[in-house]
C-alpha cells in the first residue's frame, strides 16, 4: 500500500489545500492529513476545530484519513510507516522554505518529500489571507468549503 502524508496547520482548509488533498488521494492508497499547530503562527481555530472542518471538507475521499500531531513531522511519519510528504506550493517563495523543510526531513528521518504545485486558480490563496478577508466581512465561500465559511462567519461574526 503506498501512503503519503499531507501536513498543515489547516487554520482554516482552504479549497488550496483540498486541491493538494484530493489530487494525493488520486495517486496513492492512503492519505494521512496531518494536523498540527503551527508555533509561529496564532490560530483562529483550536486544533480539534480544525480537524473537524478538515474531515469534513474530505468527507467524500475514502481514503483520506485526518490525525493530529505535535513535534517533528519525521516522527509523526515514522510512526505511521509513511515515508513520504506531498506538499502543496503556490509560488517560489513557497519553494525554498519547503525545500529546506524537505532536505532536513531527508536528512534526519528519511522521510522524502514530493512538491504538488497548486492549481493556477488557488495560487493566490492563503489561510491567513482568507481569515484577513474573513474579519473584515467579505464573502469567502469562493476559498473555502461552505461547512468552512460557516465558521469563518460564527467565529468572527
Amino acid at each position: 500500500m503506498t501512503s503519503a502524508v499531507c501536513p498543515g496547520s489547516f487554520d482554516p482548509v482552504t479549497y488550496g489545500h483540498l486541491d493538494v488533498i484530493e489530487r494525493a488521494a488520486s495517486r496513492f492508497d492512503q492519505v494521512l492529513v496531518a494536523c498540527t499547530s503551527n508555533l509561529g503562527k496564532e490560530p483562529l481555530f483550536a486544533v480539534d476545530e480544525r480537524v473537524d472542518l478538515v474531515r469534513a471538507a474530505t468527507a467524500h475521499l475514502d481514503n483520506v484519513r485526518i490525525e493530529t500531531f505535535d513535534g517533528l513531522l519525521v516522527d509523526f511519519c515514522r510512526a505511521h510507516g509513511v515515508g513520504l510528504i506531498v506538499k502543496g506550493l503556490r509560488a517560489v517563495s513557497d519553494f525554498e522554505y519547503e525545500l529546506q523543510m524537505a532536505q532536513m526531513n531527508s536528512t534526519i528521518g528519511e522521510v522524502e518529500t514530493l512538491f504538488m504545485t497548486t492549481s493556477p486558480v488557488y495560487s493566490f490563496l492563503s489561510s491567513s489571507l482568507v481569515k484577513e478577508v474573513a474579519r473584515f466581512g467579505a464573502d469567502v465561500s469562493g476559498f473555502v468549503p461552505p461547512v468552512v465559511a460557516a465558521a469563518l462567519r460564527a467565529r468572527l461574526g
